[in-house]
């Protein structure tokens, strides 16, 4: 069985609330070595570390653009503080959607400005979000000298270009698995060096369609991480075995290097 990383799961996630040890044994018999538990505003980034270190896993601390509306006056202290702790190896999950637009574009910006800035005070990678924000959202990162990844590209070839140039690792999702909407990412992929890729479930969203059987729950979860691993490998020309090996090493590189492990 080849080891594979997680580098995106919700598992805060309501969803998850009557199962998350069975959730967490199934990964680990898919050979799922690794998570990473994404954090979209305090509270869940608090939660996100607990697990964390209930279950041995690593975790993001941040506020999501869809959050960014609601965050308390003093929710950068509340943030550096959260980012001291123990597991907590990036900043976000943070960034722009002009797509859902939950919270006014201006306050976006504001709150993404702040923690962009806060992880290279810090010298932390950041956990990264865009969808249909590009130019703004490359303008602002222009801005900064910073490491991380585009979790859950979507994007064009021109934003996927300006990531990796960048210097981002770009994080592939069951997105690619879509036949409705994952022809243009899957056209990319090809366009994406081995050594700056990350798998991600982004779980318990964006099952894979080409799962079989389907589960019933319809809710994604880390023991699907090889299905995308599967198909990215065969988009890449690339034996599953060495694809593993290659994003758990980027994954490491990216999150771990400054000497968290276990």
């Amino acid at each position: 069985m080849h080891t594979l990383i997680d580098a995106g799961v919700n598992l805060t996630s309501t969803q998850f609330d009557a199962e998350r040890d069975t959730i967490m044994t199934r990964a680990a018999n898919q050979g799922i070595e690794s998570m990473l538990l994404i954090g979209c505003d305090l509270q869940s980034s608090e939660h996100s570390q607990a697990l964390a270190m209930q279950y041995g896993q690593y975790a993001t601390a941040g506020v999501h653009p869809h959050d960014a509306k609601d965050v308390p006056d003093d929710f950068i202290v509340q943030l550096r503080n959260l980012l001291t702790q123990e597991r907590v190896v990036a900043v976000g999950e943070c960034g722009l959607d002009f797509n859902r637009d939950y919270s006014p574009r201006p306050v976006q910006q504001l709150i993404c400005g702040v923690q962009l800035e806060l992880a290279e005070t810090l010298n932390m990678p950041v956990y990264l979000h865009e969808r249909d924000a590009f130019d703004t959202f490359s303008a602002m990162l222009d801005d900064f000298s910073l490491r991380g990844v585009l979790h859950c590209f979507t994007g064009d070839k021109r934003a996927l270009r300006h990531y990796l140039d960048y210097g981002l690792m770009i994080g592939l999702t069951g997105w690619l698995c879509d036949e409705r909407r994952g022809e243009t990412l899957r056209e990319l992929v090809r366009y994406i060096p081995e050594d700056r890729i990350l798998l991600e479930t982004d779980a318990p969203f964006l099952l894979p369609r080409t799962l079989k059987p389907k589960p019933k729950s319809r809710r994604n979860e880390p023991a699907y991480l090889p299905e995308i691993a599967h198909h990215v490998a065969a988009l890449k020309d690339v034996c599953v075995s060495e694809l593993a090996q290659q994003t758990s090493k980027n994954f490491k590189t990216l999150f771990l290097a400054n000497g968290i492990t276990g």
